[in-house]
């Protein structure tokens, strides 16, 4: 949720003329006239508190990190549009009384402004044992709050003059503080005469309560040694005048224009001034003159002063969440920040001991919160006072676990592991000294596979819960039962289930309950190599990985897989699977690993990837298209860069900056008609040059049938360079032949801010896994009529016998599969010792268990509103489910009570 409110500099002249433009900006949507080069915010609203629905707050555990502060995590259950719905929450306490600890902010890479800088590698390079993500920035400016910071009791940057954004501070003897703070400040010249300094250390912005609209207009600053760019600030809309000061006297006054590269020094700091505060320094200052600076923050709540030298620490926020011990109305309106998200808070108790980093998970694992539902859970557990901190994408909670030295996340981000790069953190800081030897922990995974061997250590902390060296420690490992076999120091995963592991170090012992996973943990086992070549002596990489129904990814041992050889014999060693001979007539083979009865498929056939576009040679047009007039950007095939400077690529560049809502920037092929993908497809390959935006790079085909078909190429692009996509599409239900239309990058509206709006992917070397050349060669087409309870059908026009006729169960008609097979292709097997029917055609390996809704088609678990089931000796399944999976149009009549089928 980034402040998204970017001005462009214009040199210190403002251009004639107006035009309109609807701006987001963090808490605030607003449409202002735009005069020359500036924007100015001029609208301003408080918004009501939204009601929460009935919720109930669960605490699920509780780990100390250090002396002074304790983690908590906790589940919010509540309900939305009538449905339950889930959110964790992680907190860190902190005892505002207890010496040994404190709360402090860090910014940047040493510590500097306009840098930028994961939480994780702020907290990193201070020594900080936890950490949270901050204040709110502008994302296309220089790198710097849009709040005050005071670290370490220093001023680091001063409040900015936007109505109701809300400040966390301590004061130095322990007292929290949530208020709105304004700055007043000054200079005061060797004759006696002074101007207000407007800031410290500010990018350029919109004020809200000064005569001026823009930020740096007749107005004057001060930067420090803590603005590392050598630009001061950027997209300022004037020319500055700058003054060098050194140790309190005035070394150096530049001419119009500033001082260009210089970098302020660690003795001094420069003062930016233009219009009227340039004429003071012009009437006022010279070289060698001394020069006094004196400041203060303001309450504006309380119209009281506060020295910052009185603070330890202050950070900026966003609007305040609650107030006297319940949920307050907004200081500021929050429609950019709506949605159910990730989000960051900081509160206080009661009294005033307390201290809370709150951060909402939005993942795999929790749906996230509204506002409205943060404002109850954040009085739940006690928050007397509150305030929001930027959230969405940029919430990330490090800290270290018991035992350990280092942090980790305390849960995925809404990009997974990835960490964005903000501007500052509130840090948790311990100060204890090393202590007596208090417990030992087991450190290492609690959940592993079958057949993995785990790494597992023993960590000790002391009396102040930090860690201690255990190094000399060789513990002897036990296990309860038969579900990890212990061999020395070696512990392994041998079935599904939990055990209890103990380390025992002479008169010391203690335990950790160790799951090792099943197939129903899973979600589902990715292959390395989905496609391959049915030719004798080819090798083709099958390393297996498994996610879990929690989100983690491991890799699955050889040793926990059963390998199945269908067309073909071969085997698999260290991951790579090795084809021996292949059976005669044999087009399509399958090689279909199982992790406990879990699949997945490598599907076999005489052709591999088709290279379907490279862009070398281009000969239908190509041109840019959006859904908005007010989206702009170029669509062509040029030239490439970096890993592909030696061929041609498709070049996508876009500006959603004038845009709101869902954005779409197209690179569309042929006009709009397409090119065509003349075969089913089961898999496709693309090149993409990511930019780092975070947006969604997307595809869109056109069946056969019409149907538009969206294929995600990246949910978000996190990366920069090129980097290859392999995308499944056996999924998707394409009638092909299809039109690939489109390449293309969507800004969807929700956390629109934290998006770049501008940028530029290039793709290339489209692929595809062709069935005319692969796996779909020779399937029969034909059409199939049953009718409910007869045993007699048609097949191709021709009348034949099945053993059990089709039944209508729970509006569901259930049959025996073989009959669709023997006349569609595949063939189907049975396994009594686990229930479960394997059914095989062309690309697609599908299990379905009786009695069990889920089903596995080529790795991935899906759910289905019905399941197979045993009638008389005779296994039945779900005719429409399984159909439409393998690629079978099903149709119902329901007069006759008879079923369609047709390929």
């Amino acid at each position: 949720m980034k402040w998204n409110n970017k001005l462009n500099e214009n040199k210190g002249r403002f251009v004639s003329g107006k035009k309109w433009m609807v701006v987001s900006l963090a808490g605030l949507l607003f449409i202002a006239p735009v005069v020359g080069s500036g924007i100015p915010l001029n609208g301003h609203s408080i918004s009501s508190v939204a009601s929460a629905a009935a919720s109930s707050v669960t605490k699920l555990g509780e780990d100390p990190v250090t002396s002074g502060a304790i983690l908590t995590k906790y589940k919010f259950t509540t309900t939305r549009s009538g449905k339950q719905a889930t959110a964790l929450a992680d907190v860190i306490r902190i005892d505002l009384q207890n010496p040994y600890v404190k709360m402090d902010v860090m910014n940047g890479k040493d510590g500097q402004f306009t840098t930028k800088q994961s939480t994780g590698g702020m907290a990193k390079e201070t020594g900080a044992v936890a950490a949270v993500n901050g204040d709110y920035f502008n994302t296309g400016a220089d790198g710097a709050p849009i709040g005050g910071q005071v670290t370490n009791g220093q001023l680091m940057s001063t409040p900015s003059d936007i109505k109701g954004m809300y400040s966390f501070a301590v004061t130095s003897d322990g007292k929290p503080i949530i208020d709105e703070f304004s700055f007043d400040g000054s200079v005061t010249a060797q004759d006696g005469s002074s101007f207000p300094l407007a800031g410290i250390n500010k990018t350029s912005y919109n004020p809200e309560s000064s005569t001026s609209s823009y930020s740096h207009v007749n107005a004057m600053y001060i930067y420090t040694s803590a603005w590392k760019s050598t630009e001061r600030p950027k997209n300022s809309s004037t020319t500055p005048i700058e003054v060098l000061v050194q140790n309190g006297v005035i070394t150096q006054i530049s001419d119009l224009g500033g001082f260009g590269d210089m970098a302020v020094p660690q003795d001094g700091y420069i003062l930016r001034t233009h219009g009227t505060a340039a004429d003071f320094v012009k009437n006022h200052l010279a070289v060698g003159q001394p020069i006094k600076t004196s400041y203060l923050l303001k309450s504006k709540t309380m119209g009281q002063s506060v020295d910052p030298a009185t603070l330890q620490m202050m950070i900026g926020g966003h609007t305040i969440l609650v107030n006297n011990g319940q949920a307050s109305s907004y200081s500021r309106d929050v429609s950019s920040i709506g949605g159910y998200r990730a989000r960051t808070a900081l509160g206080y108790s009661k009294d005033q001991r307390y201290a809370y980093i709150i951060a909402v998970e939005k993942n795999g694992n929790s749906s996230g919160m509204s506002l409205g539902e943060l404002q109850s859970f954040m009085v739940n557990i006690g928050v007397w006072k509150g305030l929001n901190l930027d959230g969405g994408g940029s919430t990330t909670m490090v800290s270290r676990p018991l035992g350990e030295d280092n942090n980790v996340l305390t849960f995925n981000t809404e990009y997974g592991t990835e960490q964005r790069s903000v501007v500052n953190a509130v840090g948790v800081y311990t100060s204890a000294p090393k202590g007596e030897l208090k417990g030992l922990k087991i450190s290492g995974s609690s959940s592993i596979l079958i057949g993995q061997q785990a790494s597992f250590k023993l960590k000790g902390y002391d009396n102040y819960f930090n860690p201690v060296d255990t190094s000399s420690l060789t513990p002897t490992w036990k296990s309860s039962n038969g579900n990890i076999k212990v061999s020395g120091q070696t512990l392994t995963g041998v079935t599904p289930g939990t055990s209890k592991i103990t380390a025992v170090s002479g008169n010391a012992s203690t335990s950790m309950d160790v799951k090792v996973l099943g197939a129903d943990d899973l979600n589902a086992l990715n292959v390395a190599s989905a496609t391959a070549p049915l030719k004798a002596g080819s090798t083709v990489s099958v390393s297996v990985t498994a996610t879990t129904k929690d989100g983690q990814q491991i890799s699955v041992p050889d040793s926990a897989l059963k390998w199945e050889f269908i067309g073909f014999k071969g085997s698999v060693q260290n991951g790579k699977l090795s084809v021996t001979s292949v059976d005669a007539n044999a087009k399509v083979g399958y090689a279909i690993a199982r992790y406990n009865g879990f699949s997945t498929a490598v599907v076999l056939s005489a052709a591999g990837e088709d290279m379907w576009e490279n862009f070398e040679n281009v000969s239908y047009p190509v041109q840019f298209t959006s859904n908005s007039a007010q989206v702009n950007g170029t669509a062509a095939v040029t030239q490439g860069s970096g890993d592909h400077a030696n061929s041609k690529v498709l070049q996508l560049t876009y500006d959603m900056t004038a845009g709101t809502g869902k954005m779409y920037a197209y690179a569309e092929l042929n006009g709009s008609t397409g090119k065509a993908i003349n075969a089913a497809a089961t898999s496709m390959s693309i090149d993409v040059m990511g930019d780092h935006s975070l947006n969604w790079a997307r595809a869109e085909l056109k069946d056969n049938n019409g149907n538009t078909v969206y294929v995600d190429l990246a949910k978000t692009i996190d990366w920069d360079g090129w980097k290859t996509l392999n995308i499944d599409l056996s999924d998707k239900g394409i009638a092909f032949p299809a039109q690939l239309k489109r390449v293309y990058v969507v800004n969807v509206e929700e956390g629109q801010d934290e998006r770049a709006k501008t940028g530029t992917v290039a793709f290339d070397n489209i692929k595809f896994t062709m069935p005319s050349l692969s796996s779909e060669a020779g399937l029969p087409t034909g059409k199939v009529i049953m009718a409910i309870g007869q045993k007699s059908f048609m097949t191709n026009g021709q009348k034949k016998t099945m053993e059990t006729a089709p039944v209508m169960k729970n509006n569901s008609t259930y049959i025996p599969i073989k009959y669709v097979l023997d006349t569609f292709g595949g063939n189907a097997t049975w396994d009594p010792a686990n229930q479960r029917i394997t059914i095989i055609r062309g690309g697609k390996v599908m299990d379905l268990k009786i009695a069990n809704k889920d089903f596995i088609l080529n790795g991935k678990r899906k759910g289905a509103d019905v399941a197979p089931y045993i009638s008389q000796g005779r296994t039945l399944v779900p005719l429409r489910l399984v159909s439409e999976q393998l690629g079978l149009n099903v149709k119902w009549e329901q007069n006759t009570k008879t079923v369609t089928i047709e390929s």
